[in-house]
């Protein structure tokens, strides 16, 4: 610590305190001499490159300079922003008085404005950003090809192994067993529909979700960790956003929530109802899908995602019943 707070000039530490909100890298609470900071521990190898850090810092510096609310890293002494200590890759930020808000705490207002700012980032992403043409699309968990059915099957039924095999079963295996036969008989039942290659891409933060977005009162403040920064299908990234932001605990979205949000979305990127029709569709397919909750639990013994299972679980079941719902929700 001693000697990253010289390399950034930064004072002498007099707290540091654990950030415990979000799944990957480590974040700090840093009060010094010299005030106050978050230090970001870039700790997912996905991401952790410097180099790559780098780059991502100045595009989030040219959003600043273009009005979008980001946290810009500071610079050392060396007049880079990531700081290499113990073969470690550190950013030091200014720390940003604010707080995470869920779509439960917003009004249709401010989901209107919420949909308004990440419209705003994607295109002033196509602003300051290369081409699309001119460059590699980040490593992402959201891959443009759409999922196969036979290796959901596959997946499916080796989860179901993992369930049976955990001693002494308890509730989560339970519900893990249910949701998995349930899933199983969904996408037997619609494997018909499943979507084809995604067509256009742009720009995208890549993880736009409440724990990167802070308020001060009302307001969105900053936009952070931009470590998922990457070329992926927009309106995709802004269907997965509102499913994120507006669940309910019950596992249903808040529509006229949902419809602000996607009304003032639209206006702001340019997108088109098309455009979000088959991003709803698309994100549809990928929630019917996915196990990534249920993978960390049982390959990785990780459960910091499991008190998100029930309800993410619960969604699927319920968007594809009110299927035409959610798409009326985001093109009307």
């Amino acid at each position: 610590m001693g000697a990253l707070l010289r390399l950034y000039a930064a004072g002498t530490a007099l707290t540091c305190e654990p950030v415990d909100q979000g799944l990957l890298n480590r974040g700090y609470r840093l009060c010094t001499t010299r005030g106050r900071y978050f230090l970001k521990h870039h700790f997912d190898p996905d991401t952790a490159d410097p180099v790559a850090i780098e780059r991502r810092h100045r595009a989030t510096q040219r959003l600043a300079d273009l009005g979008v609310p980001v946290s810009v890293p500071l610079a050392h002494r060396e007049g880079r922003t990531v700081a290499v200590v113990g073969g470690h890759a550190y950013a030091l930020h200014p720390w940003i008085d604010g707080r995470h808000r869920h779509g439960g705490q917003l009004t249709r207002g401010e989901s209107a404005r919420l949909g308004a700012l990440l419209g705003a980032v994607h295109a002033c992403l196509e602003r300051v950003m290369p081409p699309k043409g001119r460059t590699r699309p980040a490593t992402s968990p959201h891959p443009v090809e759409s999922a196969d059915p036979t290796d959901t099957f596959a997946l499916i039924d080796d989860l179901l192994a993992h369930v049976r095999r955990h001693r002494p079963a308890d509730a989560f295996d339970e519900l893990a067993r249910h949701r998995l036969l349930e899933r199983r008989a969904l996408v037997e039942q619609h494997a018909d529909r499943r979507p084809p290659r995604g067509a256009s891409v742009g720009w995208v933060h890549g993880d736009f979700h409440p724990f990167n977005v802070l308020y001060k009162d009302d307001t969105p403040a900053a936009i952070v960790d931009w470590d998922r920064l990457g070329v992926q299908p927009r309106a995709e990234e802004a269907v997965r956003a509102a499913v994120i932001f507006f669940v309910r605990p019950v596992g249903a979205l808040d529509l006229p929530k949902v419809r602000a949000y996607a009304r003032a979305y639209r206006r702001a990127a340019g997108a088109t109802p098309s455009e979000l029709a088959a991003a709803v569709h698309r994100v549809w397919w990928e929630r019917l899908n996915d196990f990534w909750m249920l993978r960390w639990h049982y390959e990785r013994g990780d459960t910091r995602a499991d008190c998100q299972f029930p309800a993410a679980s619960a969604l699927v079941v319920w968007w594809t019943r009110e299927y035409d719902a959610v798409c009326d929700a985001f093109v009307e």
